[in-house]
């Protein structure tokens, strides 16, 4: 169970105690708690890739180099590589029936509309139903835009000047003031008619691109309606257990929550302390509820392994609607920072986890894929560098000591930070190669840009690095010296070996999130109907077709 930039500091018993949470509290109080669990990147779509591949997004091209951060056009051509094993695949050859309800936000075609390549059917889950894209502004009407606005409005005023050209000279030759060549007019019409629909026909109606719901490889509502989705995801999740309750089963519930525009079903409006925010968080924790009583139901509860946890840190910069990351500095889209990347994650397993068990050591989302992997019975691959290691020594209590001795930490392309976690000692040091330009001065995020980037000017590089020690100083707030660290120079020399050493792993391969990958082409439009009048809306939940 994924929640979509749910903030670590937004549940109970990560130490929120103004939000209601009790579901979730009761299953990491029954289970395991991580404390010190890492997305490897602080956005939706890389931070995706490496959790389905244990492997960093990089590693499949989908790290950016530039302002193009995540898959932004459902019918862009970007994705998670058809050539990518998930551990849905893994699974699949072991007899596992394998299904995925909710966000996806991976991509679904390459060169045509049906193609599919990167769709989840073609990523081992025989079962999808939900959102192929994400939950966004332009999801919700009244919410406004989330995609290029600034690109949106330059295209705009382009098409507003050269409409307002061709009127000209059509009066100013109509009246005979001057000679005006027909072809110039004919032209400047044909010119303005590109240009609006260049700016109307991709962003106007980015709600029915790319706010749809999917069954399998079937557009079924288009737009999508958001008023039931949550309903909608609840009923097919719990209809997917029932209807594989007799065999093995992987189930990925992908939250649409807690991504902003916030939307909330009836009964849980108004109901929190933190508006709406707190109402989609409230609910959030019902959800994990009805799915634990959905696997005691049917009496699985000793043979499933359940886990919760989100993609990245809550979004700051978008007012009161995003998420908190407690003590930890930063949140989405800041990097390396740790309130982009520390996330809840809690383990639950009776009669297999000792209940009640904490884990401080560093593990990472790319974990749950050699995990599930091997308890599955299936072999990892070896044609390939994983990144994640076997998290069930450390659940058990077999072993108290991380595999992680390095974790890397990008933005985008770059890597941003390195944590290293040495052998003969407790301390967690952070080091820092750049850092994200707050915006405007003296804030604690990019409120300028809504989101941080990680290139060019908006970023300050540090020479030395910062350095920081989490055992300490989880917040970041007193970076380390020579004088106040006797191991400052050792950390600094270890860890760039370490970074040496990681950058000979990488191997060059495609990059997903180019201009020319993530752009809108229509002939790869995802459509219930005759493109480009799509138009569908879903009438029949209640039934389990598969």
């Amino acid at each position: 169970m994924m929640v979509d930039d749910l903030g670590i500091g937004d549940i109970g018993c990560y130490g929120n105690d103004t939000i209601n949470t009790p579901n979730i509290d009761r299953l990491a109080a029954d289970g395991v708690k991580l404390t010190q669990h890492i997305s490897a990147a602080p956005l939706c779509t890389p931070s995706r890739t490496a959790f389905m591949t244990g492997r960093y997004a990089l590693r499949a091209g989908l790290g950016s180099t530039g302002r193009v951060q995540v898959i932004l056009f459902l019918a862009g051509s970007g994705g998670l590589p058809p050539n990518e094993t998930t551990f849905a695949k893994l699974l699949q050859k072991q007899g596992y029936t394998t299904g995925i309800v909710g966000k996806w936000h991976l991509g679904v075609n390459c060169e045509s509309r049906n193609d599919h390549c990167h769709h989840p059917n073609n990523h081992g889950f025989d079962f999808f139903y939900g959102l192929p894209f994400t939950f966004f502004n332009d999801c919700k009407p009244g919410e406004g835009k989330d995609v290029l606005v600034d690109l949106q409005i330059m295209l705009r005023q382009i098409s507003a000047l050269l409409a307002l050209a061709f009127l000209t000279l059509l009066l100013v030759r109509g009246v005979g003031l001057l000679q005006v060549r027909l072809t110039l007019v004919v032209f400047l019409a044909v010119l303005s008619l590109l240009s609006f629909s260049v700016w109307f026909v991709p962003f106007e109606l980015l709600r029915t691109w790319n706010c749809i719901i999917m069954r399998n490889g079937e557009v079924v509502e288009q737009p999508m309606n958001p008023e039931t989705l949550n309903a909608r995801l609840m009923c097919e999740a719990e209809q997917f257990v029932e209807r594989h309750r007799d065999g093995p089963f992987l189930l990925f519930l992908s939250l649409a929550h807690v991504h902003t525009p916030l939307f909330v079903s009836e009964g849980f409006a108004g109901k929190s302390k933190h508006g709406l925010y707190g109402d989609n968080v409230e609910e959030v924790d019902s959800m994990v509820g009805r799915m634990r009583k959905t696997i005691e139901r049917f009496g699985l509860s000793e043979k499933t392994l359940m886990y919760f946890t989100s993609d990245h840190g809550g979004h700051i910069e978008d007012a009161q609607r995003g998420g908190w990351n407690g003590i930890y500095r930063g949140g989405k889209a800041m990097g390396g920072w740790e309130g982009g990347i520390r996330v809840p994650g809690i383990f639950h397993w009776p009669g297999r986890l000792t209940a009640g068990r904490q884990v401080s050591e560093p593990t990472s989302l790319m974990d749950v894929f050699p995990t599930v992997v091997k308890l599955a019975g299936g072999a990892l691959p070896e044609d390939r560098i994983l990144d994640g290691r076997d998290l069930m020594p450390l659940l058990e209590g077999k072993t108290n000591r991380s595999e992680h001795e390095f974790m890397f930490h990008y933005c985008g392309m770059y890597l941003n930070a390195v944590r290293w976690h040495p052998h003969d000692s407790d301390s967690i040091f952070k080091v820092h190669f750049f850092t994200p330009n707050f915006s405007p001065a003296g804030a604690i995020g990019c409120y300028d840009t809504k989101v941080c980037m990680c290139h060019g000017d908006f970023v300050t590089y540090h020479n030395p690095p910062l350095v920081f020690d989490l055992s300490r100083d989880p917040s970041e707030s007193r970076p380390l010296s020579p004088e106040t660290e006797p191991r400052f120079a050792e950390v600094l020399e270890r860890v760039g070996r370490a970074v040496k050493d990681h950058r000979k792993t990488l191997t060059r391969v495609e990059k997903q999130l180019t201009w020319r990958n993530v752009l809108w082409k229509p002939w790869l439009q995802p459509c219930c109907g005759t493109f480009p009048f799509c138009s569908c809306s879903e009438t029949n939940t209640s039934d389990s077709r598969q």
